[in-house]
């Protein structure tokens, strides 16, 4: 028998071989490259379901979860005692922007919802895209953090010498009473930091990483 048959079945079996292999190195490229563009926001989003990395959780019925009813979240548990809740702002160094809280602190029941301000203004002569993240300590006072809004992780642009207001509504989960690490902590501080947005070269928003 001819040796060119057999040549030329174990070339038809060795293209298939070939084949796969070149699907399995594309798929674990794309895989590689997918999992670098969304892991930070992964990061973000674990974080504020979880409370990793002393982020506070998104309170369930936010516009992300319409479906879930927070009202039996937001009772004030008369019978704990009061909270006092401290609020902390800071800026990176390459963003000319002024950035405080406009109270000092509050003081609120597990359960109870309550509105804070920040003030923001634009020192520089260019408008300018800043984004802030947030941080609560203690962080085991973090899963019980839940904000029904705030500005962060978003895109926020201020015109040259522009001032604006920056609220934040939160409450502190009732959860936290059944927590034995929460029985001490008697003062929760809410620590936000701007940054200069940053976009990669195809003009995509970079997210920052709260660390």
């Amino acid at each position: 028998m001819s040796a060119v048959p057999r040549l030329s079945r174990g070339l038809a079996t060795a293209a298939p071989r070939s084949c796969r292999w070149t699907y399995y190195t594309l798929s674990l490229i794309l895989g590689t490259v997918a999992l670098s563009y969304g892991s930070v926001p992964m990061y973000k989003m674990i974080c504020q379901t979880t409370g990793w990395g002393g982020q506070p959780v998104r309170a369930h019925g936010t516009s992300n979860d319409p479906s879930t009813d927070i009202s039996d979240r937001v009772v004030p548990v008369t019978t704990a005692k009061r909270i006092k809740v401290t609020f902390n702002a800071s800026i990176s160094d390459t963003l000319p922007w002024k950035f405080v809280p406009q109270q000092r602190e509050v003081s609120v029941l597990p359960g109870e919802t309550a509105l804070a301000f920040y003030k923001a203004t634009n020192l520089g002569d260019k408008d300018i895209i800043g984004v802030a993240t947030y941080s609560v300590t203690p962080a085991q006072c973090a899963p019980y953090f839940s904000k029904i809004q705030c500005f962060c992780f978003e895109e926020q642009r201020l015109n040259a010498g522009e001032t604006v207001d920056m609220p934040v509504f939160f409450y502190l989960d009732p959860d936290l009473l059944n927590d034995l690490n929460m029985r001490r902590v008697e003062t929760v501080t809410l620590n936000y930091t701007f940054f200069k947005a940053r976009y990669d070269n195809n003009g995509r928003f970079q997210p920052p990483v709260s660390g």
